[in-house]
């Protein structure tokens, strides 16, 4: 029941806001699933769901991922609501790579393409990846067709390992159009991975812009802050907001060792993690701040999701 559910979830979206302005050049068909892959799916102009990526983790840091449904309760706004799909298990999702080439990553993008193809060799083979890398401009990274499965090593690896890093820093665009091409993914749960030092100096979006437009999104955004400390563009703070405000992680390794190991283990946290999806209580077009607690009184247990959502607002259409 629960693929069943999952796959009924691929087409119902987190938020009933008008999408923002997309970015042509950077707009593909969605990867084309295989036989095996193939989901039913349908469309709803009365049902919408929250959906909320969920990971719960031991003191001492290791995931769990085979609690049962009937332990998990879920407030809106301090509402108990009731929980309309669960699943647990490692489901495909929809992933996307923003890789910072600007000038500043000169020294680094080597063992960036590194960790992020051991990142895909890492995460289900059947995810559905893309990848964007970014400078004074936004571009794809692994080819024209712009999807493809997280198991094609090779097409990641050329497409990576072939990026030469120039020019100035439009991060917040390059967040903008991940959003975007996340929304043309065909897995209803989705991941944005970000590797930059957090500055930005050619964006025509600001970082409130990519804060609300994160908040519309169902996504979880993992940061991974690479830079020196004689790097004057670094901004840990803006990594930090991208990741609390979504859901998702911060990290800042110190070595190629830790930025490798950072990424096996958010490749890791989303294979373990939980699909939670709630019919919300409002249309009222509010921010509502969401709570997910976990019955475990034997277990010190410590979860994560994202802190809240913005409600569509009710239909005026007749």
């Amino acid at each position: 029941m629960a693929k069943i559910a999952l796959a009924l979830l691929t087409l119902v979206f987190f938020s009933a806001h008008p999408a923002p302005p997309v970015y042509p050049a950077l707009l593909h068909p969605a990867l084309p699933a295989g036989p095996a892959q193939q989901e039913p799916s349908f469309r709803s102009a009365s049902t919408e769901l929250v959906v909320l990526p969920v990971v719960v983790s031991e003191k001492h840091g290791s995931y769990v991922s085979d609690l049962p449904r009937d332990r998990f309760a879920v407030y809106d706004n301090g509402r108990r609501m009731s929980i309309e799909f669960f699943s647990n298990e490692d489901s495909p999702v929809t992933i996307g790579l923003i890789i910072d080439a600007s000038s500043s990553m000169r020294t680094k993008i080597g063992e960036v393409a590194a960790a992020a193809i051991a990142f895909a060799r890492s995460s289900n083979p059947d995810d559905e990846l893309f990848a964007l890398r970014f400078n004074d401009d936004v571009r794809n990274a692994v080819g024209k067709d712009g999807f493809l499965r997280a198991g094609d090593h090779d097409a990641l690896s050329g497409a990576l390992l072939s990026i030469r890093p120039e020019g100035r820093t439009a991060l917040y665009d390059a967040l903008l159009a991940g959003l975007d091409r996340l929304d043309q993914g065909a897995r209803a749960r989705k991941a944005l991975v970000l590797i930059s030092d957090g500055g930005d100096n050619a964006s025509a979006a600001k970082l409130d812009v990519v804060l609300q437009r994160a908040r519309k999104s169902n996504a979880a955004i993992y940061t991974i802050g690479v830079y020196d400390d004689a790097d004057i563009d670094r901004n840990p703070r803006v990594l930090k907001a991208l990741a609390e405000t979504t859901g998702g992680e911060r990290y800042l390794p110190r070595s190629p060792g830790e930025l490798l190991r950072a990424c096996n283990q958010i490749a890791h946290e989303i294979r373990n993690g939980y699909t939670i999806g709630y019919v919300p209580p409002d249309r009222d077009g509010a921010y509502h701040r969401v709570r997910v607690v976990v019955d475990a009184p034997s277990r010190k247990l410590t979860v994560r999701t994202r802190p809240g959502y913005f409600a569509s607002g009710r239909s005026t259409e007749r």
